[in-house]
């Protein structure tokens, strides 16, 4: 889910990009003020801050892939020492049944 927010911001930053650089103005309705307009370092701005925000959304996404890699890897490890002792304590039944009989 993460993955397609961040693929959206992605291709929504590469098409603002494409916009900003192409450097043509746009056509402006009659009647419009040119205040109104933001300018091209206002617009050069804004993409440097969501180039900011998509870079920090990596960072995020990766981190919360790492950790719950490192989550998976723990309970793994978890499984692997439950299984070891059930053959330990299966092993120690057997033995204590067979000094019974």
């Amino acid at each position: 889910m993460r993955c397609l927010q961040l693929f959206g911001m992605v291709c929504f930053m590469a098409s603002s990009l494409a916009w900003a650089s192409s450097g043509e103005p746009t056509a402006q309705p009659a009647g419009s003020p040119k205040a109104a307009q933001p300018s091209l370092s206002e617009i050069r701005q804004r993409v440097a801050q969501h180039e900011a925000q998509i870079n920090q959304l990596q960072q995020d996404v990766s981190s919360q892939e790492s950790n719950s890699k490192q989550a998976s890897e723990r309970l793994q490890q978890q499984d692997r020492t439950i299984t070891e002792l059930q053959q330990q304590l299966q092993a120690l039944r057997a033995k204590s049944a067979s000094n019974h009989q």
